[in-house]
């Protein structure tokens, strides 16, 4: 019996060959672009080339070429290209392994090149298998919320995105035309022999098809367990993989999900009182300090917006009350016709987005409000209390809690 990867006998497994691979693959293809799409998305979110201090990719150069201002309609933009993003990623990591172990002999296989072509497209694989192992690995880790990268989420996962995307692009050239060829003969048994076929396999225990369903099987229940987080209600219960699946914390007008808690974010009582708190904002005509009281007799609205974040997870829409922030740019100077961005500042003490830019189209919007109550009732400390930010469509770390500080002016 051979005892090195490199000896195509030593992989035994009968389901190994061109059509298994191709058809894992073009599952992949369309998800993965799928998956690559939204996650840009995702990052022009931000608004990275408004501020420096949303912008956690500094030194991205060309790579943010299609960034553009993100815009506030639809109201639900980010709760459906992140949720689609985060479950269609967690959805395909069976499809993704199957097809791992399907091309494992393609790895050990020797000589390392036999042409340039072949060279190349050695090359593009072991970027190609690093690269999505790197991009599955940290996306899954932030949506469990377990922060133990070798630095920030941010911009591992956004340069690792580029290095995964032009391998696979470069792996689909060159091996789009012969898994085009596989999949249109339809050979499932006594395929001929390739790099991928065993010599001597050994007798099968499953079909193609067979494995083709525990591998689809495996996905649908994935799916199943994660896609509730998007959802409030009994669908949120069905996210048993889901940080933010199971029940609501607490019920109530603000019994709905939050990412950090007043008590994570170091946010004391003392200063969130009504004596203590005060709101100042910062425009052209100087500076305004601002109490609780203050706000609520400045004229009120309402807006139902739903709150997502980068996790993947959302909540329904939430009834909203508070001062609209083209007011409060009024209040600071500026024509209601062409308010300016403003940089909103946190109490919280830590945290990558403690301080957060908003453009002027998201600051006119008439729904965006610096809110004071929540669903009929007061905001909870850990929904933000005594005032948090709420803009459609914006991620929500964009969404400031514990506001302190607001300033107007072109950042």
């Amino acid at each position: 019996m051979p005892r090195s990867p490199s000896s195509p006998s030593f992989w035994r497994s009968p389901l190994r060959g061109p059509w298994f691979t191709s058809v894992l693959g073009v599952v992949l293809l369309g998800g993965i672009t799928v998956l690559f799409v939204t996650g840009l998305l995702s990052y022009a979110a931000y608004n990275p080339d408004l501020s420096p201090v949303n912008d956690k990719t500094p030194d991205k150069g060309i790579l943010g070429f299609y960034l553009f201002p993100w815009p506030t309609d639809p109201p639900w933009l980010y709760r459906l290209s992140q949720g689609v993003h985060v479950t269609l990623g967690i959805t395909l990591i069976p499809v993704l392994l199957a097809k791992l172990w399907s091309v494992v002999p393609k790895l050990f296989a020797l000589p390392p090149a036999r042409s340039l072509a072949h060279a190349l497209e050695r090359i593009s694989l072991l970027l190609l298998v690093g690269g999505v192992l790197f991009e599955f690995v940290t996306g899954v880790l932030n949506v469990q919320l377990d922060y133990v990268f070798p630095g920030s989420f941010y911009p591992l996962h956004f340069y690792g995105a580029w290095v995964f995307f032009t391998a696979f692009v470069v792996h689909v050239v060159l091996r789009a035309p012969a898994a085009v060829r596989t999949l249109r003969t339809g050979l499932r048994e006594g395929e001929p022999a390739s790099e991928l076929t065993s010599p001597r396999p050994d007798p099968p225990t499953v079909s193609r098809r067979g494995a083709l369903w525990l591998v689809g099987g495996g996905s649908l229940l994935l799916f199943g367990t994660t896609a509730g987080q998007s959802f409030d209600g009994p669908l949120r219960a069905t996210a048993l993989l889901a940080p933010h699946g199971g029940a609501d914390p607490g019920s109530g007008p603000g019994g709905f999900q939050v990412n950090k808690t007043a008590s994570y974010a170091g946010i004391e009582t003392t200063e969130t009182s009504e004596e203590a708190w005060r709101l100042i904002v910062t425009g052209r005509s100087g500076t305004v300090r601002l109490s609780r009281a203050d706000l609520l007799r400045l004229p009120l609205h309402s807006s139902a917006l739903p709150i997502a974040c980068v996790e993947g997870w959302s909540t329904s829409d939430q009834w909203w009350r508070g001062v609209r922030l083209g007011d409060l740019a009024v209040l600071a100077g500026y024509d209601a016709e062409a308010v300016p961005d403003v940089l909103v500042e946190s109490l919280q003490r830590r945290g990558a987005f403690r301080r957060a830019a908003l453009r002027g189209n998201q600051v006119a919007d008439p729904r965006s409000l610096l809110a004071l109550y929540v669903n009929g009732e007061p905001l909870t400390p850990d929904h933000g209390y005594p005032a948090r930010v709420i803009v459609p469509a914006a991620p929500g770390v964009l969404n400031t809690k514990w506001v302190s500080r607001m300033t107007f002016g072109d950042l």
